[in-house]
């Protein structure tokens, strides 16, 4: 029994079912086969928290589009999926959660926290999965996995100990981000830079005399964006090759407020241009000043509680907030005449990339990576091509954070994430890092130990992400043959956090790369270029989308146009677009089904018929070239190109061209062999197109394919078309071209003449070359449908035409049109009459307005230049009607 398509596409009705039955059919589903080769993408994991937004939308697109085609080409194909615990962004969302019940966190403590951590988890941590769904993604969702699971959990130990014994990872005092929101440290790459209108206070400290008292007329002036920080000073710094400060070089200033005497120390990072030559030294609350510090062996003061107000080392100024301190410090200084002026000044600040709230640099006991020997092959990976980057520009990027790494710090002051495998000794404070509880203290003897409270980065454990979801620290078949994967999907924005922390984590514990490219996406922005935010309020929800256009108009849209590493802006109106090329592949579909014969073998394993016309083998070489160069630009991962050749394709070249040029074939039953050649192409081309489109639009793609055949239960596990030569008609090709250009000069002359399509007009095509001839002769049943012709004449010379003949002129040929097919004279001249009197009335209105000197005075320059304007359009349009009217009563 034939099947037909619905009348109207509707992806509500199709998307959901077609989704269960690929999963219910385990087509994403892959297990080791070593007949087949390998291709495998792990997911960037989402956070459980998070909810799909335009850039989840986006990343997804572009791997399962990768994923869909490759499985398609043959390959063993495995997308690995899974979330992230996101530690920050998850315990913040459980205490505000805990805190409307009125519940403290501190007072729940540890356990009884981690267990509500769980449960909120469980309820709420497959939503973001669910919505992966509704968009299409053909993750692998048997082999999903979770950063904190047990595999993930035991990998994490194991490298932790793992680097700790071979002095990779270490315990120091040390500056670090802290966030007095999160109360917890960051690294660098979660602190966001942002530039904030603040103040640069100059101040001076008082010199102390060679006799030790305080000099009333000598001092030392600096400049500081955080005047709350002096509580913590400790030094005051000069370049060495400064003579301004000469003979201030071995002396000390005294600390106002504080009256604490401060070195004057000399140190080439005092950079001699800026300001007055001189720096304050904070260690405790400055990368730099901290490094200084320990050149000269300054003491370490910290000010700051972790909350950011005032702790007991500020004297009359703790329990005060940092900005609070700030203003009765500059009130202070002011008083006793040493704030010298305040300036204006824009800076950037850094903020934590969650909160949003100014981070502190403070002194602090953490657990660090160190960086130098680990990033040494990450760095010689992309330099010797071992690991590609897409689009070569993020080299520079790459080898910028390489370049400049420092040892990353891994601690987090949080419960939710991976606890810290370190163990002290309740006696004697030893410490013991090991995978599970030490039975008895090594040093002392002692049988109690308390476990570090801290946790780790959550990018630490994702830095394992290739490889722990296939079984590490376990040597799995599924790891022997899966890893390395093939290419990582991921925004440019994570390319410090995440990216990198793979690569050289990869080369530590593994021995070799993790992926062979990494190919890097720009973000979504909205229609002004703005990047989506909460408090822009121009944020996109691609659910809402997915309900109104269905997800195959959302995947298009987001897709088209864009180039690797490029940010693209999103239009509603493309959107539709995109939903309107769904509902011409559909339409069209539909068609070729409704001339298919009832119980018609369909064409995906029929041989080429042998009564093929030259128009099949046009749409048939066409289809080839498609095939040929999509394949080369997905290769090199130019997706966005290989989709706009795919619309192309389909939309001006089967739909609008090769259609409506059968038409009149399949109409005509006389020749059935013609009819039979036209049903065979049209279904093995749109067959083929629906294969080439299915990565990027799966739904609309696999409801066409298995409607229109039997032979094949799915177009995702159909083969992907492949460059065959015997599909190669080069001169059917250049002949059906000059058709069209003929058919397109045509109708350009006919809309310029205003001609509606249903006027029929004699065709004459001229040539002295019988192989143009030929082509209009053997093209002729489809040219006279397209051309709008009465019939059509080929002939060598001019005989029989008319002089007033309408031309379109082409390589080889001239087209002719009798002109009095195209026009009723009599009609014309009737209209375009009454039009030029028309004109001669406004011609005349607007002459007398411009001479009316009232007016020139009055009116506004605007409206008397847009008067001028509407008398040149006249005149052009009535000089062009009164032409047309003396070549028409000639």
């Amino acid at each position: 029994m034939k099947k037909e398509l619905e009348k109207t596409y509707n992806p509500r009705e199709i998307e959901d079912r077609l989704y269960q039955k690929w999963e219910e059919k385990k087509y994403f589903h892959a297990e080791v086969d070593k007949t087949k080769k390998p291709f495998t993408i792990v997911i960037p994991p989402p956070n459980i928290t998070g909810k799909l937004h335009m850039g989840h939308a986006f990343d997804q697109t572009l791997q399962d589009i990768l994923i869909r085609w490759k499985r398609m080409q043959g390959y063993n194909a495995l997308w690995q999926p899974g979330t992230d615990h996101a530690s920050i962004a998850t315990e913040v969302r459980i205490t505000d959660e805990l805190k409307k019940q009125g519940i403290d966190k501190r007072e729940l403590g540890r356990e009884k926290f981690l267990e509500k951590a769980w449960e909120w988890k469980k309820e709420y941590g497959g939503t973001i999965v669910s919505q992966l769904k509704k968009l299409g993604s053909s993750c692998d969702w048997d082999r999903e996995r979770f950063t904190m699971d047990e595999g993930c959990n035991e990998a994490v130990t194991e490298v932790f100990v793992k680097m700790h014994e071979k002095g990779y990872i270490y315990k120091g005092s040390r500056i670090v981000n802290w966030c007095p929101i999160c109360k917890t440290s960051i690294s660098d790459a979660e602190v966001e830079y942002e530039e904030q209108a603040g103040h640069l206070w100059h101040i001076k400290y008082p010199l102390i005399e060679d006799d030790g008292s305080v000099s009333t007329t000598k001092f030392i002036e600096f400049a500081t964006t955080r005047p709350e920080t002096m509580l913590g000073d400790t030094a005051v710094a000069v370049n060495p090759d400064d003579d301004r400060y000469k003979d201030f070089k071995g002396k000390k200033v005294l600390l106002p407020i504080v009256n604490r005497e401060l070195p004057i120390v000399e140190d080439s990072y005092v950079d001699m241009e800026f300001g007055t030559g001189v720096v304050k030294i904070t260690p405790a609350h400055d990368p730099n000043d901290f490094e200084v510090g320990k050149r000269h062996n300054l003491p370490e003061i910290n000010v700051l509680n972790d909350d950011a107000t005032i702790n007991a080392n500020g004297g009359k100024f703790e329990g005060m907030d940092r900005y609070e301190c700030r203003d009765a410090i500059v009130k202070e200084l002011d008083e006793m005449g040493l704030l010298v002026k305040i300036e204006d000044y824009s800076h950037n600040v850094g903020t934590h990339d969650r909160c949003h709230t100014t981070v502190e640099p403070m002194i602090k006991a953490q657990w660090f990576v160190k960086m130098d020997e680990l990033i040494k092959p990450a760095v010689k990976a992309v330099k010797e091509g071992e690991i590609k980057l897409i689009p070569p520009r993020m080299d520079k990027i790459y080898y910028n954070w390489t370049d400049n790494i420092r040892d990353w710090c891994i601690s987090r002051q949080l419960w939710w994430g991976h606890r810290i495998p370190a163990y002290y000794c309740d006696k004697c404070g030893e410490v013991i890092v090991s995978k599970e509880a030490p039975k008895v203290c090594p040093k002392c003897g002692c049988e109690h130990f308390t476990q570090d409270p801290d946790t780790l980065d959550t990018w630490f454990s994702s830095a394992l992400w290739p490889f722990e979801t296939l079984g590490w620290p376990h040597e799995t078949e599924d790891l022997k043959y899966f890893f390395p994967t093939d290419v990582l999907v991921t925004g440019y924005d994570i390319i410090f956090f995440w990216v990198i922390r793979m690569i050289f984590s990869s080369y530590e514990h593994m021995g070799t790369y993790p992926f062979k490219t990494v190919l890097f996406h720009g973000l979504i922005r909205d229609s002004q270029g703005r990047k989506m935010s909460k408090s822009l309020g121009n944020g996109i929800d691609p659910l809402e989308v997915i309900d109104n256009y269905g997800a195959d108009a959302l995947r298009l849209t987001i897709v088209t146009g864009n180039a690797p590493g490029n940010d693209m802006r999103f239009y509603n109106e493309r959107v539709e677009n995109s939903r309107n090329f769904a509902n011409k592949v559909w339409n069209a579909s539909r068609f070729i089904m409704m001339n298919m014969k009832e119980d018609a073998p369909s064409a995906i394993h029929q041989p080429m018929p042998a009564g093929l016309e030259p128009v099949d083998h046009w749409i048939l070489s066409k289809l080839n070239k498609a095939v040929k160069e999509v394949t080369e630009n997905m290769e090199k991962f130019e997706l966005g190109i290989a989709v706009q050749k795919v619309y192309d394709f389909i939309w001006d070249e089967f739909c609008d061209w090769y259609i409506e040029m059968v038409k009149p074939r399949l109409y005509n039953s006389d020749n059935e062999a013609s009819h039979e050649a036209a049903l065979w192409t049209l279904q093995t081309v749109l067959i083929n197109a629906l294969k080439l489109l299915h990565p990027y639009m799966p739904f609309v793609t696999e409801e066409i394919f298995c409607t229109l055949q039997d032979e094949e239960e799915s177009i995702m596990v159909s083969d992907w078309p492949v460059y065959k030569d015997e599909w190669n008609f080069a001169a059917d090709e250049k002949a059906i071209e000059t058709i069209k250009e003929a058919v397109r000069g045509i109708r350009n002359v006919r809309t310029q003449m205003n001609v509606a399509p249903s006027r029929k007009a004699k065709v004459f095509v001229v040539s002295d070359n019988k192989e143009v001839l030929d082509i209009f002769t053997t093209g002729k049943l489809f040219f006279e449908a397209l051309a709008y012709a009465s019939e059509s004449v080929c002939q060598s010379g001019k005989d029989g035409i008319a002089d007033d003949a309408v031309s379109v002129v082409l390589a080889d040929a001239t087209v002719y049109i009798p002109f009095s097919d195209l026009v009723d004279i009599s009609a014309e001249i009737e209209r375009l009459t009454k039009e030029q009197k028309k004109l001669e009335g406004e011609l005349k209105r607007s002459q007398n307005m411009l001479s009316n000197e009232k007016f020139l005075s009055k009116a506004p320059a605007e409206k008397i230049a847009e008067e001028k304007e509407k008398q040149q359009k006249y005149q052009q349009t009535y000089d062009q009607i009164t032409e047309r009217l003396a070549q028409l009563s000639k």
